[in-house]
């Protein structure tokens, strides 16, 4: 069985978008997985939206293959809720399969299940789940992330994408492709998440690391390590590193990649510039380096992007 936890003002599509998954995949399996919708007060739940989701209350650990906790803007009181706690902790020491969406990861972290772990939740939530939990190993960029019987994803809709990794573990990567097709959606997302962040929004970017950013993104052919940046900034690289994060979403090697290809791309669409020029004069060096980075960010290499654009 499937558990799927909820609480007062949890989003909707974290519990909704998963439990599609689980439905579609389960007539595609032949071999449907019952699902049930529990809370630490049975009844009807109200989610952020408005909209209610009728739950039961928890039932034993031993019946549940998988339990799934949704995030949403009631997190943070679920997460000092001490029924729920100990019902996630009591499935956690059965072994069972644990999963969260979105900021439903700050459950986890405090029942004490993430500490050592890696982990991931929605860039928004990047610099409280960091002061929070610091023993927990925060990888920001991730869409979802699984560290032994405990998987965690980033925001919202990436719940959607650990549900069908959850499918392809049970039953094979042909039903997951089967359910993603079904769903209009890709098998495996490409980019991590911090091409949504708001990083990436900041045209001229201010905060704490604006100037830095700023500079960056005018000297893109320049060595932009992270001990060249953190020295840049007064900072240790740890250090650095981290409060980079804190402020960003996302770490300094992705957003000096990112900022590169938000330049290449641009010139590679926009201009008859060789490819190769276009690698050297943003800092990829290598041709080869910035295909495999549009790969990443956009699933599709240079020259598709600049055909599309020429198409349109």
């Amino acid at each position: 069985m499937i558990g799927v936890l909820i609480f007062p003002d949890f989003q909707l599509l974290d519990a909704a978008g998963p439990i599609s998954v689980f439905e579609i995949a389960g007539r595609y399996a032949r071999r449907s997985t019952p699902i049930r919708v529990i809370a630490a007060e049975p009844g009807p739940v109200r989610s952020s939206s408005g909209v209610e989701m009728l739950a039961r209350k928890f039932g034993p650990a031993a019946a549940l293959s998988t339990l799934l906790i949704a995030g949403g803007d009631g997190v943070e009181a679920a997460a000092r809720n001490p029924c729920v706690l100990r019902f996630v902790q009591s499935v956690a020491r059965r072994g069972t399969r644990i999963a969260s969406v979105c900021s439903g990861a700050f459950v986890l972290a405090e029942a004490g299940l993430l500490d050592g772990k890696r982990a991931t939740t929605h860039w928004h939530r990047t610099r409280q789940f960091l002061a929070t939990y610091p023993d927990v190993k925060l990888e920001p960029d991730s869409i979802y992330i699984r560290d032994g019987n405990i998987w965690t994803s980033a925001g919202i809709s990436a719940g959607i994408d650990l549900a069908l990794a959850l499918v392809e573990e049970d039953h094979g990567a042909e039903i997951a492709q089967d359910t993603a097709r079904q769903l209009v959606l890709y098998h495996r997302r490409s980019g991590g998440q911090s091409q949504f962040s708001s990083l990436l929004e900041l045209k001229a970017p201010t905060g704490r690391f604006g100037p830095l950013l700023t500079w960056a993104r005018e000297n893109l052919d320049a060595s932009l390590t992270v001990d060249n940046l953190a020295e840049r900034a007064g900072m240790s690289a740890r250090h650095f590193t981290r409060a980079f994060i804190a402020e960003t979403g996302t770490t300094p090697s992705k957003a000096v990649e990112r900022l590169r290809i938000e330049a290449a791309r641009l010139r590679v669409q926009a201009s008859h510039e060789p490819i190769e020029r276009v690698a050297e004069t943003t800092g990829f060096r290598d041709p080869e380096r910035m295909r495999r980075a549009f790969i990443r960010a956009f699933g599709q290499p240079p020259q598709a992007l600049r055909r599309a654009a020429r198409a349109g």
